[in-house]
């Protein structure tokens, strides 16, 4: 499940990327996709918006054992 959440991850990184940010995996819990916004999306206001309507319908869609995103520190 690790391989198929980075895979998708990579799908969504160019977007963030462009706007001076990125996106870490750091675990995985019973469908529970833990992850650390970096750059700029960390100060940015609509990084909810981009982890939960970005992040997590990417990787709903690729892997659907992920049953949520949460933005860790």
């Amino acid at each position: 499940m690790r391989e198929d959440v980075e895979a998708a991850l990579e799908t969504v990184r160019p977007m963030l990327i462009a706007d001076g940010g990125n996106v870490e995996l750091v675990d995985i819990e019973d469908g529970v996709v833990k992850v650390r916004l970096v750059g700029s999306c960390v100060s940015c206001s609509s990084s909810t918006m981009t982890l939960k309507m970005g992040i997590e319908k990417a990787l709903k869609k690729a892997v659907p054992m992920v049953r949520c995103v949460e933005a860790v520190e």
